[in-house]
Parts: C-alpha cells; sequence; structure tokens
C-alpha cells in the first residue's frame, strides 16, 4: 500500500500535488496510532506481480449490474445502496465527508468457507493528498505503492509497515485523497477475531476483551485477515470484503473531530482535526477528552 518504468495516469481526474514519503522513526501500530504518514519498510508496497498500472487505473467495472434491485435504506439513498451493500455511489463523497459517513458502517470479511466477520466502524482519519504533509500522496507524487489512493472512490490502499503490520485506507474524491480506517466495533465472529490476532500477539498473558480486537489501524486488519492482496480492491464490487448499511444514523453531535494519531512531523497539519471518531464507543483507540467536551 518493479513495474515498469513508464507513465502513469490517474484513475480520477487531474490532481494537483505529491505523495509524502514516511518518516522515520514512527512506532509500529499496535500503539495507538499510525496513520498515512506511517514508517513503510524499503521495497514493501510495489506493485503486485501481474499487475500492470496502465490495468489497474482503468474505471472498474460499475457494482450494480442490469437487473440488480438496490435495497431501500432509510439513511441512504438508492444510488448508495445495492444489494444491501454500499456500492460505488456511496464512496464517491469528498474525503471529510466519507471519513465522517464511513462512521455507523458495517464492515464485512467473507473467507473461502462462507463465514463472515463484521464491525462497525467507529473511529476514522481523512488524508487529503495534495498540501496534507501528514499525506503518503502529499504534493500529488503517485508511485507503485500509493497508486490506490489515485482509483476510483472505494478502492482500497493497504501498505504495510515494518514488515508486518498492515493499514487499511479507502479512496475518496480528490486527488489522492483516501480515509483511514482506524477501529472497529465487533459484532460478528469475534472468537475467529480473538484468533487472529492471538497468532500475532507478542504477549500471549490474558485474552484480549472485546474491545481490543480492533481497535487500532494494525490491529483492525490482523482481526479482519487483511493484508496486502486486498490493495487495489474495489469495496464496490468485492466478493471478500464489503460494507453495509449501519443499523444506526450517527448525527453529528455523536461525533468527535481532533486530530489524528501519530504524525509528530506534519508540521501545521499535526493540530487539523482529520480524525473522527463516535463518542463515548470503547471501542475508539484514543479518546480526546478535551475535543468531546467541545460538542457537549
Amino acid at each position: 500500500m518493479g513495474p515498469k518504468k513508464r507513465k502513469v495516469l490517474a484513475a480520477r481526474g487531474r490532481r494537483t500535488g505529491l505523495c509524502a514519503e514516511l518518516q522515520p522513526g514512527l512506532g509500529a501500530e499496535l500503539q495507538p496510532g499510525l496513520g498515512l504518514g506511517a514508517e513503510l519498510q524499503p521495497g514493501l508496497g510495489l506493485e503486485q506481480p501481474g499487475l500492470g498500472l496502465g490495468a489497474e487505473l482503468q474505471p472498474r467495472q460499475q457494482q450494480q449490474e442490469e437487473g440488480e434491485s438496490p435495497v431501500p435504506s432509510v439513511y441512504f439513498s438508492t444510488a448508495q445502496v445495492a444489494n444491501g451493500r454500499l456500492s460505488s455511489g456511496f464512496f464517491n463523497q469528498p474525503c471529510v465527508t466519507l471519513a465522517k459517513e464511513f462512521l455507523g458502517q458495517v464492515m464485512v470479511r467473507k473467507f473461502a468457507d462462507g463465514s463472515e466477520m463484521k464491525g462497525r466502524i467507529v473511529e476514522t482519519e481523512a488524508y487529503l493528498g495534495g498540501e496534507d504533509q501528514a499525506s503518503h500522496s502529499r504534493g500529488g507524487r503517485q508511485t507503485p505503492r500509493n497508486v490506490a489512493m489515485f482509483m476510483r472512490p472505494g478502492t482500497m490502499y493497504v501498505y504495510q509497515i515494518y514488515g508486518v503490520y498492515f493499514c487499511l485506507n479507502v479512496s475518496s474524491q480528490g486527488d489522492g485523497a483516501a480515509v483511514l480506517l482506524r477501529s472497529l466495533e465487533p459484532l460478528q465472529g469475534l472468537d475467529t477475531m480473538r484468533h487472529l490476532r492471538s497468532k500475532q500477539r507478542k504477549d500471549t498473558g490474558k485474552p484480549l476483551k472485546d474491545h481490543e480486537l480492533c481497535n487500532g489501524p494494525s490491529k483492525l486488519c490482523q482481526a479482519l485477515d487483511i493484508t496486502k492482496t486486498f490493495d487495489r480492491g474495489d469495496l464496490a464490487t468485492g466478493t471478500e470484503i464489503w460494507m453495509e448499511p449501519g443499523p444506526e444514523n450517527i448525527s453529528g453531535g455523536d461525533i468527535v473531530s481532533t486530530s489524528r494519531i501519530g504524525i509528530g512531523y506534519a508540521g501545521e497539519w499535526v493540530s487539523k482535526p482529520l480524525r473522527f471518531y463516535i463518542k463515548g464507543n470503547k471501542c475508539v483507540s484514543v479518546v480526546d477528552r478535551k475535543a468531546e467536551k467541545g460538542i457537549d
């Protein structure tokens, strides 16, 4: 989250600015905090074998095929929901808007045996690209590693840190803009999540509590078994991972806006309120009491 040397065309409109190179010395996730500015290991995140950049950047097939009947929803228009899933129309929103709209939606991970795990999104971070000094796409720089950030909204950008942990982001409107999924509230398949997490834990003492299973970006990816193989996948058409409308609407009064985690190198962008979470949810990775008082 090497190909032949050739010019790569952006998948969605012409953009400005270049991609942020990661700063050295950032701590691994499983400690509160890695955003899109987290450090990557040299050589990681290169193009997957057999995937040509030119081919990948072609618009993907639309989610709603002829004859599909959209599922009505009290919270979403029929353009945003198809067959009970969030479709391409939902992801086609500005980055900050999408980061807030993700809150309360349900992520589904399906395995080959038909079993599913589900979690409600409770924390996100917006990375705007362009002038955003914390973004991998700062200044608009596009590379084989971060090309998913420039693809159609709803494309997964999965990057690796320290050769071990993964973080999942979703592209939005805007040049190189993407939303980092920071935390989930586990809903289904908790025993499987706990097993997957335990395989990579250094401390194998006490079993993880439910709220500890997905309360951080890399923890989330461990619990749902999300790896680099999902990079550049489309959430609107995926068969192994997708999103469904949440059971309830999240109002503006439920959302806390605060600074992002682990981006101390990003200058004035360090304090920008681009992290969003559901107030009072126990699964949030880092709580900001001062910001919460501001919405009381």
